[in-house]
């Protein structure tokens, strides 16, 4: 009986394409799939009630006369606000991104963009590191949380053990929801983010190849273009959620230190373990950001650096007389093997860059100066993400780094007196 073999890249597409369809499914079941009206109405009427409605059933019935030690109502309610508003965000954001574009185009991993094969590996190993980063950073939140509701029913225990059960589950089901919602968003870009850095960090090996200089143009155009795509589609979100979590940290900082009461892990410990919850979500999302925009701004380096090593391997091999063979330690030696640093570091995204080892372009003086002209052309354009304008790089985040700095001291200058004898 004769058998069907089936083509090895066959596999591999599927391979991908069952990442993709889990990746879908996980964002499906957390309610980002707003793709028809009935899923829409599910997904918000889940978000009500989780998210809303079951934290306010729980401190209500959990409320006790003369249990101010343990549980203050307003850090309760400003606790459950903030965290239903970041939730709600990431969902109405991510929800229209996916419901406008689809998955694969908002990933920009659709067959459309001709690379596909191309990445694949690279694509499904993003995907992982996506899981392993929702999946760890949300166990290390949930096990905070799981002590923290331990600690306080035995310390604010006014009913039978059963209804302790239930308002602890019910609590902890509440905030898993609302913070799987938001992990899920931030996570999310900062998977669109690793996945256009490998299309950036490939731009050095599309100079490799013997193409007209018109051929790169037109790659870092549609480089650029994808660019302003993501800048354009997660700007709101980055923006809202900036906000909220500023406004958020405010609030708390000014709450836990105006208190005349003692606060502790029972009334307090939900403030800190939302500001982590907060912290980690918008870390992901400035990282990613921030590495967008640097693989960007360095492919200005990796161009200037093909164009003199192309110039200079020319002038000799034509100097010489000969060109390509390197045996001899006498005569020129091809490009890519010139002595280069490569750097892990991404403060030196450029380095990460593959420099171009062809030397069969021509050295003529038109093509000397259509390299010149395409250098100038990148340096000129080096793109990156944007908020309105405003480019997320390291510089900006040192920027809310230090403004954030000066509102804590604000606050604590406010609010904080030392009495000295």
């Amino acid at each position: 009986m004769a058998t069907v073999q089936v083509p090895l890249l066959e596999d591999r597409d599927a391979e991908l394409d069952k990442s993709l369809d889990s990746l879908e499914t996980f964002l499906e079941l957390l309610g980002f799939c707003h793709y028809t009206w009935l899923r829409a109405t599910v997904s918000w009427i889940a978000f009500t009630l989780l998210a809303v409605g079951l934290p306010l059933l729980s401190i209500e019935l959990s409320r006790c006369a003369g249990c101010d030690k343990y549980e203050i109502l307003d850090f309760e309610l400003e606790i459950l606000v903030f965290r239903a508003l970041v939730a709600g965000v990431s969902l109405i954001c991510v929800s229209r991104t996916l419901r406008k574009y689809g998955l694969r185009k908002a990933l920009f991993v659709d067959r459309s963009h001709g690379h596909l094969a191309q990445f694949r590996k690279q694509y499904i190993r993003r995907i992982h590191v996506f899981y392993s980063l929702l999946a760890s950073w949300f166990g290390i939140c949930f096990l905070l949380k799981v002590a923290r509701e331990l600690t306080r029913v035995l310390y604010v225990h006014q009913y039978s053990w059963g209804l302790s059960a239930i308002l602890f589950s019910s609590c902890l089901l509440s905030w898993a929801y609302s913070t799987l919602v938001f992990l899920a968003g931030c996570g999310l870009f900062y998977l669109v983010g690793n996945l256009q850095v490998i299309h950036f960090e490939n731009y050095g090996k599309v100079l490799e190849r013997d193409l007209d200089v018109s051929v790169y143009i037109e790659e870092h155009m549609r480089l650029t273009h994808d660019l302003s795509k993501i800048s354009h589609r997660f700007r709101i979100f980055l923006l809202l959620e900036f906000l909220i979590v500023t406004a958020c940290q405010f609030v708390s900082l000014l709450q836990t230190t105006v208190n005349h009461g003692i606060i502790n892990l029972v009334n307090g410990g939900d403030f800190a373990l939302l500001s982590i919850v907060q912290l980690v979500g918008i870390v992901l999302c400035l990282t990613a950001a921030a590495k967008i925009s640097h693989r960007a701004q360095s492919l200005g380096s990796v161009a200037s650096r093909w164009h003199a090593m192309v110039t200079c391997n020319s002038n000799d091999a034509l100097g010489s007389g000969y060109l390509g063979n390197t045996e001899n330690p006498e005569l020129p030696r091809p490009t890519g093997s010139l002595p280069v640093n490569y750097s892990e570091s991404d403060l030196e995204s450029a380095d990460l860059m593959p420099l171009s080892t062809n030397v069969e372009l021509s050295s003529s003086a038109s093509s000397y100066h259509k390299r010149q002209a395409f250098v100038t052309y990148v340096q000129s354009n080096t793109g990156g993400f944007t908020i309105f304008g405003w480019m997320v790089d390291r510089m900006l985040i040192n920027t809310i780094f230090f403004i954030e700095l000066s509102l804590v001291f604000f606050v604590l200058g406010k609010t904080v007196t030392i009495t000295t004898r």
